[in-house]
Order: C-alpha cells, then structure tokens, then sequence
C-alpha cells in the first residue's frame, strides 16, 4: 500500500482543494449576475423571466421599437454586449441570472444591417442585454438569435422584471410600437426561405413591381370590370360595406391559358391600390401563406397574391401529403384571418380545372372567379398595336397577322413583335413589315411545342395554320429573312 494519510494531513489537503476549486469557480463566473444584481439593487435570482419570439423579418420592426421606446425622455438604459462564443453559452436571462453563463464575458453588442427598399436600411442589435431604468421601475431585457450551438434562425427576445405584470407591459409596448413603426407597411413584399431543417430563416424581399396602366392590358370587353369591381371598387367602398356588416375579407381568382395577362392585371391592380400592403407568394414561397396572413392581418389594408394556386389547392385526392397539408394550411389561414378584415386574396392558375372545390365553399376565399381567355381577333390586333409601341409597323395585310396568330396568347405576340423588329434590324430595315413577322412566327414555331406551352400558343394550332401564301400581300410570296450567326 501507499504511504498513508494522517487526519490532519487529509483534512489539510481537503482544505487546499477546496479553496482551489472555489478560486477556480470564482475564475469561471458570468460577470452578468454582477452587473444584473448591481442594476436592480438586489439579487433578482427569484424574479420572473417573460420571452416572446420574433419573427427574423421583424428584426428592423423590433429595432425601431426598441428606439422608440428608449428615447423617451423619462428612460435610461445601457446597452451590453457578450464576449465568447455565444452557441455555447446558456443564452437565457434566468441563465445569466444564476451564473450559467460560463465562458461569457462582457464585450462588444452585436448588430446587423438589414436592407429595406429604395436605399434604405436599419442597422440592428442582434445580441445584447439592455438594463433599462424607468423611474423607480427597473428592467432587463435581452435579445439573443440562435441558442445552444445551432444557428437557429429564430430571434428570443426576454424581459426580467421584480413583476410579471412589468414584464408583459414592457413586451405589449413594444408590440405596439412594432405595428406603428413597421418598415412593411404599404410596400409590396415578396417572401423567400423558411426552411428550418437547413437553418434558413423567412427573408422580405421588396420586388420591383412596374407601374401598369389600364390601356396596358386587352382582355375582353367587361372582363377586367369585373376584377376592378371586387378589388379597387371595393376598397374604395370598405367604410361602407364595413358599416353595413359587409364582411370586407375577399378572394379572387383569375385563371386561363398561360401568358392570358392575369400576372400583368395583378401588377394593374398593386399600381391601383397605392398604400395597400402586398404579399406576394410564388414556388416554393406558397408554403409561407402562414407567415403571409400574419403580416396582411398586422398591415391591412392588404393584398396576398398567390400566384399559381393549383401548386398547393389540387384537389385534395389527386395531392400528396405534404402537398394537402398546404391546402389545409392555406384554408385555415384564410378562414381565420378574420371576416372583417381587410385583405384580398389574389390567387392565379392556368389549371382552374385542377382546383380544390372548397376553395369557394365559404366566402373569403374565392368570391369571384374571372377568366382570362386566349385573345380573339380583335384583341390580337390591338396588342399587335401595343407591343409595336415605339416601332415603325407597317403591315400590308395586317388582317394576315391576325389570323396566323390564331389561337396564341399575349405573351406569344409580344414574343413574336419583338423577333419581328430583330428580323428587320438584321436587315437593315428601319419599318418591320409582313416579311418581318413571318420569319419571326416561323422562328418560334420552330421550337416546337415547348416554346409554344410556354408562350400560351395553343397546341400547335398556330404553326398548322402558318401557310405562306396567307401572306401574299401586295401579290407577293414573302420569304423568311435569314440570320447571318456568323
């Protein structure tokens, strides 16, 4: 055996043990329970924590609140910062107010800048712990993102106050102040992201929506009356119909060929309702609608666009799971956005054959349903005229244009203008005339079905109709003009 220990030599061991372990501990503290006790004057170990989670989009808005809040002349407050690796320190104010906060120490706050649209952009706090002095009310609230080593996407935001009732007070200003300051309000938004598995937060993108005129768009006489009447119409009646217990919550749908101008009429619409909060959802952002709803019943007046709704609203038994989870999603948000407000969904589809039934089964979701057809022969001329807009057209048989289109979209003319004016400047030729556009129809019908399906063509009627002696104006047979590639 070993040498052995006296009792008094163990016990003075013991004793040197201990009193290296305490210096030790005392070397590993958070300095954050100092700095709490010293703020509230006692140590608030007892006192109750409330949190409330932010949205990551809402980190501008929180700022603003925060700002505002803070200025107020009657409140003091230091800002502090964390020192060290924040993923694995227990980021939590019951954390920090019981020492858990090993290997944090006070350093510099950490802040972001987040881009808004025309230039603007709000430089913002996302790590850091306020003491907050309000006369004789004190209170210390810190905003964290991410916790426990994940880079979580989420915002915490927590409140330590001596009272429950200080701390809830503290968060409803705030939220209040949110709402009143909110960086989204009247803008047209786009949502993107979201994917918690990947550790993707929802980002607010603020797309360039171009201003359309009504004379833009050609549909059929009456058609976009219609569309006028339950949006814009409406809106400007909403005090009204609110007082006379009209439900003011809407769902439109325009659906038909693809390229028909239902994006273009929603783009009018955004140009027509100037102050309206836009949401615009698309893809894979359709999955958002939950995250839309929110900032539409926050904002309203507003306007959810959803574009290409059969994505998610098949009917139900031709869906895969996660694909009928969305439709419920979808439902539910629209059903509890509540009848009185505000809000207009705006959904398009090419496949309105494709739809869930109980999309209209309750009003507020789709109240009213406008076809976009394929245009007819006077349509086609006109927009012929339109898209020529700034080109020297000079069409022999225009008549013959219009009838080779038979059967095509708007956005299949548009195309065909614009190759039509390529085929002249390759020539050399200052007008474009019917050679022009033959050679251009020939062109895009040579791609086949796929450019035809993407351009609204329908099928292939357009290419089976193109016979080159139905452009024998003046007496002449006109040939495609060849580009050179070289």
């Amino acid at each position: 055996m070993g040498e052995r220990f006296s009792p008094e030599e163990f016990g003075a061991a013991y004793q040197r043990f201990m009193e290296w372990a305490s210096q030790d501990f005392e070397a590993r503290r958070s300095p954050f329970k100092s700095l709490l006790s010293e703020h509230f004057g006692t140590d608030p170990a007892t006192f109750p924590v409330t949190g409330e989670a932010i949205a990551p989009y809402d980190l501008p808005n929180l700022q603003l609140a925060l700002d505002a809040f803070l200025e107020q002349p009657e409140i003091e407050h230091e800002l502090v910062g964390f020192g060290g690796h924040l993923g694995y320190a227990e980021m939590s104010l019951a954390g920090l107010v019981h020492d858990l906060g090993f290997g944090l120490a006070v350093g510099p706050v950490r802040r972001t800048v987040v881009e808004l649209d025309a230039g603007r952009s709000v430089t913002c706090v996302t790590a850091g712990l306020f003491l907050i002095t309000a006369g004789d009310l004190k209170l210390a609230a810190m905003l964290m993102r991410g916790r426990h080593g994940f880079d979580e996407p989420g915002l915490r935001l927590e409140v330590l106050a001596p009272e429950q009732k200080d701390g809830e007070a503290f968060l409803a200003r705030l939220r209040e102040l949110m709402r009143e300051r909110n960086v989204y309000r009247g803008k047209v938004l786009a949502l993107n992201g979201g994917d918690q598995m990947m550790g993707q937060g929802i980002s607010v993108e603020f797309p360039v929506v171009d201003r359309v005129e009504r004379d833009q768009i050609v549909l059929p006489q009456g058609v976009l009356d219609i569309v006028e009447l339950h949006t814009v119409e409406f809106a400007r009646h909403s005090d009204t119909l609110s007082r006379g217990g009209r439900h003011l919550r809407r769902g439109l749908l325009l659906h038909g060929p693809p390229g028909t101008g239902k994006t273009l009429s929603a783009s009018y619409l955004i140009s027509r309702l100037e102050g309206r909060t836009v949401v615009i959802l698309t893809g894979a952002a359709l999955g958002l609608v939950g995250e839309a709803c929110a900032i539409a019943r926050d904002l309203q007046p507003a306007m959810v666009v959803l574009e290409d709704i059969d994505l998610v609203a098949q009917e139900r038994t031709m869906m895969g799971l996660g694909a009928t989870s969305l439709l419920f999603q979808l439902l539910n948000e629209m059903d509890g956005i509540g009848e009185d407000a505000d809000v207009i969904f705006l959904m398009t589809t090419n496949r309105a054959d494709l739809l869930e039934p109980a999309l209209a089964a309750r009003p507020g979701r789709i109240d009213q349903a406008v076809e976009f057809p394929l245009p007819d022969d006077a349509a086609r001329a006109r927009l012929i005229e339109l898209f020529g807009s700034g080109l020297e057209l000079r069409l022999t048989d225009e008549a013959a244009v219009v009838a080779a289109t038979e059967g095509v979209s708007p956005a299949f003319l548009r195309e065909l203008v614009r190759k039509a004016a390529l085929q002249a400047a390759v020539a050399g030729s200052e007008t474009v005339g019917d050679v022009h556009f033959q050679a251009a129809l020939s062109l895009l019908e040579s791609g086949g079905a796929i450019t035809r399906a993407m351009l609204g063509a329908d099928g292939g009627e357009a290419a089976r109709r193109l016979d080159p002696d139905a452009w024998s104006g003046g007496g002449a047979v006109y040939e495609a003009v060849e580009i050179d590639e070289e």
